[in-house]
């Protein structure tokens, strides 16, 4: 019935050879061909048309063919009885596609203890799937991000109980808009996406990165203090520096900046010939950035030109984590690997290849400096001891990819939310399952506060709030 209602909404569409002109135009511009861009300009229908470019949202042509390919990838699954069918075989737009059909059922066993939905809050405000759930530090204040154009921040009493009693205790939330400053006389702000959020370690500023490119601080208290304007693409990611004096940012237009608390930047660099996937600083003046050219680069503020640059994965690059003390620097991509890295080395100290899939996702233990765990597409979680460069568990509960990591404060457990709606609790000393819970979307983030609450930011548009017993 799904599919009948989309076909009927496909046969209403129209599409013409100029608005596809136009998208493949914005996506040379966008990719810095700039000279195909410009051939491809004259030569097509495209200075002809009425086209506005200020309603075309920046990456377009790929977000529509990833839908059509998601489209086409369910239409082949769907079986006539309008089951589905649970295939683990990747599907590609030039490889043809041959299911490869696995059991798509997990038995959890009787002693793990399946969370209620009694047990949860489940806040309600944002109007589009929430990517972004990042806790303040120091305050029982959760901020979250969506598609919705925007951030919100949620009071959290942290004496009350979540579920019926933290329900009935919530303040309201407070809403941070982000208006597009491209199209600043327009009120539609379809399509802005709130792409990172980052706490300082007091827990007073909170700055929010955007597709349109700028980054923005605001106070704990919702006041916003000022607005970051120098990249010409969305920022994928920023973060705050250890001291909480310096941020930085990394962007599609392939540079990372470096800003101070007043919003003046300090540096600029364009190392990366490619979008920067994300950032990490490895203390106050050094930081790694990592990008879809598969390259990583360690800068010091101090300094124009890079201090490394570690070459080793084969594809793009989705995250990188330093450890707690600075020494190991943690890469995931989707060539299926994670590498760890030191700056005296130019090669990994490390190569994990065990994962079948993209991995999307890594965290250091906070208590365990030799444990890191890593997420991935192939729907399990590994946790890795670094010393001896193995896998100390294999988690594989999940039946589709796992997205998202955060370990308990003490490090004993370890939450993982994944596209089958589940969130699971684990034990990082023995790898068993100690909890989960079935939500009722796709958990995009996790994250584990200091007194014990988990947050997750649900593709229902939802977040739901949990404390964790055990």
């Amino acid at each position: 019935k799904k599919f009948k209602s989309l076909s009927c909404l496909l046969l209403q569409m129209s599409v013409t050879s100029e608005e596809v002109n136009f998208l493949v135009y914005r996506y040379l511009q966008e990719s810095g061909f700039v000279h195909s861009a410009f051939s491809f300009f004259n030569e097509s229908t495209i200075p002809r048309t009425s086209i506005n470019g200020a309603n075309v949202p920046t990456g377009a042509l790929i977000s529509y063919i990833q839908k059509g390919l998601l489209y086409t990838e369910m239409e082949s699954h769907l079986n006539e009885d309008g089951t589905e069918t649970k295939c683990d075989a990747p599907f590609s737009l030039v490889v043809p596609h041959n299911c490869n059909v696995v059991d798509k059922d997990v038995n959890i066993t009787d002693d793990v203890e399946m969370i209620q939905e009694n047990e949860i809050t489940e806040l309600k405000g944002h109007t589009n799937s929430v990517y972004q759930c990042v806790w303040n530090p120091k305050k029982p204040i959760l901020s979250t991000g969506s598609t919705d154009s925007t951030s919100i921040l949620w009071s959290i009493d942290e004496d009350l109980a979540s579920g019926p009693e933290l329900d009935s205790g919530l303040e309201d939330p407070i809403v941070l808009p982000h208006k597009n400053r491209q199209n600043n006389n327009s009120n539609n702000n379809s399509g802005q996406k709130i792409t990172s959020l980052s706490w300082t370690s007091d827990g007073n500023i909170l700055a929010t990165g955007c597709d349109d490119g700028a980054a923005r601080i605001w106070s704990s208290s919702g006041e916003l203090k000022s607005t970051l304007v120098k990249h010409q693409a969305p920022i994928f990611s920023l973060k705050w520096n250890k001291r909480s004096d310096l941020l930085v940012t990394g962007s599609l237009d392939k540079t990372t900046i470096v800003w101070d608390k007043s919003g003046e930047i300090k540096r600029q660099y364009s190392c990366h010939n490619t979008p920067v996937i994300d950032v990490d600083w490895k203390d106050n003046t050094v930081f790694a950035s990592g990008g879809v050219d598969k390259l990583i680069y360690v800068c010091d503020v101090s300094k124009q030109k890079p201090l490394k640059k570690f070459q080793g994965h084969v594809d793009d690059i989705n995250v990188i984590r330093w450890n707690k003390d600075g020494s190991v620097l943690a890469s995931c991509s989707d060539d299926f690997t994670t590498k760890l890295w030191k700056l005296n080395n130019d090669k990994p100290i490390h190569d994990f290849k065990t994962h079948k899939k993209e991995v999307c996702d890594i965290q250091w233990n906070p208590t365990n400096n030799n444990m890191l765990a890593s997420a991935s597409f192939d729907s399990t979680v590994k946790l890795w001891d670094i010393e001896t460069g193995k896998s100390i568990h294999n988690l594989t509960t999940h039946t589709e990819p796992v997205y998202t990591l955060s370990f308990s404060p003490d490090g004993r457990y370890i939450a993982s939310g994944s596209s089958d709606t589940n969130l699971h609790i684990w034990s990082t000393n023995d790898g068993s399952l100690v909890q989960t819970l079935k939500t009722d979307g796709i958990i995009y983030q996790v994250g584990w506060n200091k007194d014990n609450r988990i947050a997750a930011g649900l593709s229902n548009k939802h977040v739901i709030v949990l404390d964790v017993n055990l």
